[in-house]
């Protein structure tokens, strides 16, 4: 290889290194802690983004809404979504959830924050039905 490839390929290595450290996280995957925090302060809306068959064997009790990830529900629900509100989203996992809080980030929310999974918020303290 010739000097010239050599020097742009390390450039450009560089460069990734450096973007990978300075990024900021999005700040939208929080802990369940940081979730009682914000929810105290600003209750916002909670959305479970799991199917209703999940939703209908264990919800928490402070959930606002319901919309399905996996059956596109929830795509088309965020058309009608105020930007100008909190939302906290969760699923089995947090997989969905992150998934659709990406989503609405995209979509120009500002608030939005994903709380994980049900199992663990549940078992943290959070209320269910």
């Amino acid at each position: 290889m010739n000097n010239s490839v050599l020097i742009t390929i390390s450039i450009i290595t560089i460069g990734i290194i450096m973007f990978s450290f300075l990024s900021k996280p999005s700040g939208m995957d929080i802990s369940i802690s940081e979730f009682k925090e914000k929810v105290e302060s600003n209750p916002g809306v909670i959305i479970d983004v799991r199917t209703r068959q999940e939703y209908d064997q264990g919800h928490l009790k402070m959930t606002d809404a319901q919309y399905d990830w996996n059956g596109g529900e929830f795509q088309d629900a965020i058309e009608d979504l105020d930007k100008d509100k909190t939302y906290y989203l969760y699923c089995r996992s947090g997989n969905r959830s992150g998934q659709a809080a990406r989503m609405m980030k995209n979509e120009g929310f500002e608030n939005v924050y994903n709380i994980g999974g049900f199992d663990d918020l549940a078992s943290n303290g959070f209320e269910s039905e």
